[in-house]
Formats: C-alpha cells, structure tokens, sequence
C-alpha cells in the first residue's frame, strides 16, 4: 500500500506542469552552459561552467528517477525510445571521463542533452515521430528528385563544362552547382555566365528549379502535414477512447452491429 502511495505521489510530480517547465529550464540553461564552453572565458569562470555542469548531470539524474518511480508499470519504462536515449544521456553524463581519451564523446553527449527537449514536449515529439513516419514516403521523392539531379548535371556538365571548368568540370561537381542553383545561392551569377554563350540556357536553371526548388519541396511538404494530420487524429482518437468519449469510428462499428443483430431476427 506504501508503495502504491509513493508511486502515486512520484506519478503526480511527473504529471505536474511545473516540473514540466523546471526540467525544460533546466535543458535550456543545459544548452547555455554548453555554448559557454565554445568561448575564450577565465579559468575561474570555466571552473564555475564546470560545476554548473555537475549540477545540470543532477537534476537530470533526479529526474529520471522520478519519471521511472512514477511508472506504473516499471518494464513499460524502457519500451519507450525516448526514456533509453534519456537515460543513457543521463549515464554517460554521469562517467567521468572529461580528462580521458573519451573527453569528446563526453562533450558530444552533453551537446545531444539539447535533445531531451523533444521526449520532454509531447508537440515536438509529435512533429519527430511524424517526421520519421513520412521517411518511406519521401524516399521515393528523394529517389525522383536524384534522378532529376543526375540529368540535369549531365547535361550541365556536356554544355557548359569548356565555360567554367570550375562549376561544370564533371557530373558530380555539376551536381553541386545544382544544388547551388536549387538554395538561389547566387544560382543568376551562374546562368548569366553560361548566357553569354548559349542565349537560352535560362531555360535550363528556370525548369531545374521548377522542377526541385518548387515542385518537390512541395511534395515533401505535403507528405508531412498529411502524416502529421493523421498522427493528430490517431492522438485524438486514443485521447477520447481513454476518457470514455465515443469516436466516429466506435459509433459506426455499433451501427453496424447492431444491423448485424436485425437481420440476425
């Protein structure tokens, strides 16, 4: 029964807006401390930075002991992603390898602490998950626009390489003059100059942008917001089902049962 309370109140403490917030601060201040570090500072503030550190590592630690007491279900704990990336942030964080070979591995660990962000806010968590989703989607628009890619530097590379050597020497650095061109990096620097010897060559760079700059990055665009929307709805879905609201979806299985039992008599 003590058990049961003490899960409870950890529970409520996990579930409290203000430890929500706390612990966003403090993964904000985290993200400071290592932007500090980037500057030429006195050894003395250094030392201090150093210790602020120390201090970030234990709240975090704090942290994750209260999320993982509040479980409910304790090996429910770790089936979820975003706890195992938490926790080994948090146990790398905590070895103390900072005057050791490892010392880069360490301050790369405290640089994706900024990432703990997203498994603490459920909407960037949402926008992730929704990203990762569409992953097999936009390959395929990855693959097509590839293949745009490669056409265009061929031909880039068999017309306009005597022009500049430099932007069109091969298919692969024609390539990154596309992607250049796609970005408008100074893309009318580029066209001007192979327009001094073929007239219409802006044809070229208009329908290569068409085709990626505004085409494509549509594509991509939409295939998001169309998993993100459903990502909302299952949410929506799971929400209402947990606090005993009926769907559309639950009604119409009803309707349909109850159909199936009339023409049953």
């Amino acid at each position: 029964m003590n058990t049961d309370k003490l899960q409870q109140s950890f529970l409520k403490i996990r579930s409290n807006k203000a430890f929500e917030l706390f612990v966003i601060s403090i993964i904000v201040f985290s993200a400071l401390v290592i932007g500090a570090k980037t500057y030429d500072i006195p050894q003395n503030v250094l030392t201090l930075v150093g210790w602020l550190d120390h201090f970030i590592t234990l709240v975090f630690l704090v942290e994750i002991i209260i999320r993982f007491l509040g479980e409910e279900h304790k090996r429910n704990f770790f089936k979820h992603g975003w706890n195992i990336f938490d926790t080994l942030i948090v146990i790398v964080s905590l070895i103390p390898i900072e005057n050791t070979e490892m010392a880069l591995i360490g301050r790369l660990v405290r640089i994706f602490r900024v990432l703990r962000m997203v498994s603490i806010i459920p909407e960037l968590r949402m926008l992730l998950n929704s990203l990762v989703k569409a992953l097999p989607q936009l390959g395929y628009v990855i693959l097509l626009m590839f293949i745009i890619f490669y056409i265009y530097a061929a031909i880039g590379s068999t017309f306009f390489a005597q022009i500049n050597e430099t932007l069109w020497g091969d298919i692969s650095i024609s390539m990154l003059t596309l992607f250049r061109v796609m970005t408008f990096e100074d893309w009318t620097d580029v066209m001007y100059e192979t327009m001094e010897v073929y007239t219409f060559s802006w044809t070229f760079y208009l329908s290569f942008i068409f085709f990626t700059a505004f085409a494509f990055l549509n594509m991509v665009i939409g295939i998001v917001v169309n998993v993100l929307e459903d990502e909302h709805a299952k949410e929506k879905a799971a929400k209402d089902k947990a606090e005993g609201k009926h769907t559309l979806e639950d009604l119409h299985e009803q309707l349909e049962e109850l159909k199936t039992l009339i023409k049953q008599r």
